[in-house]
């Protein structure tokens, strides 16, 4: 017995879509292809940059420190620093221990003059979700001035670093003040 053919309503005999693909022209191809492409250009316009949360920092409500950093080591001033930061922005700390899973962790340097005033913000490890690290520099640069770390200094700029702990809610913590981190 031969093989069956398919035939449409017309008596006609059906190409397979094996057979149809084989058979479009190059341009029904390019068409497709120049389509997709349209509709992914246009899914990322349309996609929001940022998420609401960290589209703006929020006024910060603390004061301009009075008393100087009184601190000798790096590792104490980022105490003092991370608290001043934390009075800064109350309601953008995390209180308790931290979720599983974070929505962004990032290390940075900040360079402060003499004064406390900052000089520079630089990322030194960028977080997975792109929209957390401007939102943590623009913190820094709000809180300024920061307590003037006049014995690190030496009448110069000092650098520190620090890292930054961000949950979805765009609440955060620095690993100076962490409370930890829940396993569950």
């Amino acid at each position: 017995m031969g093989a069956a053919l398919n035939v449409d309503t017309e008596g006609s005999p059906m190409r397979t879509t094996a057979q149809a693909r084989r058979a479009a022209p190059a341009s029904q191809t390019a068409i497709r292809t120049l389509a997709l492409a349209v509709l992914a250009a246009a899914a990322t316009l349309v996609a929001p940059s940022a998420k609401a949360q960290f589209s703006m920092v929020p006024a910060p409500t603390c004061k301009e420190p009075v008393a100087p950093s009184t601190q000798e080591v790096e590792r104490e001033f980022r105490v003092d620093a991370s608290r001043h930061l934390y009075s800064c922005f109350p309601m953008r700390v995390y209180r308790g221990k931290l979720p599983p899973l974070l929505y962004g962790v990032m290390m940075v340097e900040t360079e402060l003059d003499a004064q406390g005033n900052v000089v520079d913000v630089n990322v030194i490890r960028r977080p997975a979700a792109d929209e957390v690290s401007p939102w943590v520099v623009a913190m820094i640069k709000k809180a300024s001035p920061f307590p003037a770390p006049v014995k690190l200094t030496g009448g110069g700029n000092l650098k520190f670093m620090e890292t930054y702990f961000v949950d979805k809610s765009g609440l955060f913590q620095t690993h100076t003040l962490t409370e930890g981190q829940r396993n569950k």
